[in-house]
């Protein structure tokens, strides 16, 4: 309570109303699985290494790699279904994706599927390396000099006579220093003469030194030319893709330095395929010895002429237990969540998918795959997994999988689906190449547009799917009449009304949850109605705040009627809201409990449309009534 201790005028802020519910996002989708490239922890991983929240394909590629695919060890070229799948998701509706890409080293001791490339000198080395491992990793990187005009003045303030000095060079700077008797200076991108580079080093008085690679200050001749020297790096990913980065420094008191710049854990890019590994202190830690370290670097990179990254390669298939993952330590910052446990760390997602999951290998591995998506979404409540089967099931053997599951927190989507392959290109006269694409990809964008369009309380079927030539397998009514009651969901082609996604079941045995929209909508309510509460803890637990709560929820429930999310013409017939003595014993509160009861009655899709018709004669006296 306030306190009243002077006469005077109060004025204070009330509240006359109940606090409000802001219903949570739905369509936010999580991927797992094999990219070319992209976060992932590995050795001693960057802090970075966390799923990336992808807003569009074109993101996706620069994070994670292109459509290519993967080729792995013991030589097995395999489809990029991660990659294929994002692709998908954008192109039905999706807008928001994490990713959390799960990568199997060769060698976890030897071989990381890092490309790298040395760039040595005198007693130490410069390392160019891939930011992540992946044979996409495997890039040209072009690091050239970049010179200034000459930017030489002679001075005496400093008292010691006339000097050479560099204008605009600062402290860490490196500059090229010819004397007159060069007939031939280096121009443009042409690398530096042995011994010409030096770095700055500035006084308190501001005066210049110019440090050499051995240590030593020397003072050039008056007539000597400067040029401020720079690095422009240019990495080339793919023939569509050039990375630059321009006007870098080698020493660390520089503004761009390159090892801050293209830097692994805390680069300007954070989309950044490279990264330069070099400790500024490898000749020692004194100023001057940093400086000639720095000189020692300009010499290296400019005038290196081996390009290529090497080494970088896309690892191991990956098992069930990869896919599942592991949780972050918490007794170690660096080792962070992997896996589908490392998209359990992020609250947004709704919609959680495993393209791998169905190709795994053996069919022990796929149902252990399966399985680990199932557990993650049941685990966390809040999310449901969309489900794949394995390629190029037959009626049997896909109901055979189906039968394996029971969860009210997962579907299962039959069956794969052919699209054009856009990585390749048809010879003059062949056919075009096809591939044989997950499901999930396609309809997690689907359950995003129905969210968007609509709303998550309207089933995500009838709705047609985007970016594809045919289903693996044309299923027909006789077909989908076995599947249907066994929770399977049908993707069936309608002359005249295309391809179309025609069922909305889980694969929950529990009738109560038999369809994917009330599953998800009860997700949404209780998620929301969690999240926007949490204000009512600790507070004293009375009529007042009984009160509060149930305003608070009938408001929320009151907006969810009005669009047509609950049955009833009335929203007493539509939901209930109870919290008060009839809900709580005093052990209750006692234990400090607080129970509110909440009922809600969710439309439920209209899977049956029935018409009946029959003759009837006009001076009938009633009509019938079934």
């Amino acid at each position: 309570m306030p306190e009243y201790l002077a006469p005077g005028v109060y004025v204070e802020e009330v509240s006359f109303r109940s606090r409000s519910i802001e219903g949570v996002p739905t369509s936010t989708t999580g991927f797992a699985g094999m990219a070319r490239f992209g976060p992932v922890q590995y050795g001693e991983g960057p802090s970075s290494s966390e799923p990336r929240l992808i807003t569009s394909f074109t993101e996706f590629e620069r994070v994670y790699g292109g459509l290519e695919p993967l080729h792995l060890d013991g030589g097995d070229i395999r489809t990029n279904y991660l990659a294929h799948a994002a692709r998908a998701f954008f192109l039905n509706g999706g807008q928001r994706l994490y990713v959390s890409r799960v990568f199997a080293p060769i060698d976890p001791d030897t071989d990381l599927g890092v490309a790298e490339r040395i760039v040595s000198f005198d007693t130490t080395d410069a390392t160019w390396r891939a930011r992540w491992p992946g044979s996409f990793g495997n890039v040209y990187v072009d690091a050239q000099i970049m010179r200034s005009k000459n930017v030489a003045y002679t001075t005496d303030q400093f008292g010691a006579g006339d000097l050479l000095q560099a204008n605009r060079a600062r402290a860490g700077a490196i500059v090229e220093i010819l004397d007159s008797g060069v007939t031939e200076p280096p121009a443009g991108t042409d690398p530096p003469l042995a011994g010409t580079l030096h770095a700055v080093s500035v006084d308190a008085d501001g005066r210049q030194s110019f440090i050499t690679s051995a240590g030593a200050a020397v003072e050039p001749a008056l007539d000597s030319t400067i040029q401020l020297v720079e690095l422009n790096v240019t990495a080339v990913v793919d023939a569509e893709r050039n990375d630059f980065y321009g006007e870098l420094g080698f020493h660390p008191d520089q503004k761009r330095y390159v090892g801050r710049i293209l830097d692994r854990d805390d680069p300007a890019d954070e989309s950044a395929v490279v990264y330069l590994d070099w400790d500024p202190d490898s000749l020692g830690a004194t100023d001057d010895q940093r400086y000639a370290a720095a000189t020692l670097l300009a010499e290296a990179l400019t005038g290196n002429t081996e390009r290529r990254l090497q080494g970088g390669n896309d690892g191991a298939l990956i098992s069930a237990a990869d896919l599942m993952g592991d949780a972050a330590d918490l007794d170690d910052a660096t080792v962070k969540a992997t896996g589908l446990e490392a998209l359990g760390e992020i609250e947004d997602i709704a919609i959680v998918a495993a393209p791998d999951a169905s190709t795994l290998g053996s069919d022990e591995d796929i149902t252990l795959a399966t399985d680990a998506l199932i557990a993650h979404a049941e685990n966390l409540r809040y999310r449901i997994a969309v489900l794949d089967g394995p390629p190029e099931s037959s009626m049997n053997e896909i109901r055979d999988f189906r039968g394996r599951f029971d969860s009210k927190y997962a579907a299962l989507y039959y069956p794969w689906i052919w699209t054009l392959d856009p990585t390749e290109r048809a010879a003059q006269g062949a056919p075009p190449q096809r591939l044989l694409l997950p499901p999930s990809g396609f309809v997690t964008g689907i359950y995003a547009r129905n969210d968007i369009e609509r709303g998550v309380h309207k089933a995500p079927a009838n709705e047609v799917v985007r970016g594809l030539t045919q289903f693996e397998l044309n299923i027909n009514k006789p077909r989908q009449d076995v599947l249907n009651p066994e929770g399977i969901n049908a993707l069936r082609f309608f002359e005249g009304r295309g391809n179309r996604v025609w069922g909305a079941r889980t694969i929950s045995s529990d009738p109560e949850w038999k369809y994917v929209n009330v599953r998800r909508f009860f997700i949404f309510l209780e998620h929301s109605i969690d999240k926007s509460t949490q204000w009512a803890v600790f507070e004293p637990n009375g009529e007042r705040l009984w009160a509060n709560i149930r305003r608070t929820v009938e408001d929320f429930l009151l907006v969810q009627w009005k669009n047509g999310a609950l049955l009833g013409e009335k929203p007493e017939q539509a939901f209930f809201v109870r919290c008060d003595r009839t809900t709580m014993t005093q052990n209750d509160l006692d234990n400090g409990r607080l129970i509110c009861l909440i009922g809600v009655a969710p439309v439920k899709p209209a899977e049956f449309v029935i018409f009946r018709i029959g003759q009837w004669t006009g001076d009938a006296v009633t009509q019938p009534t079934s």
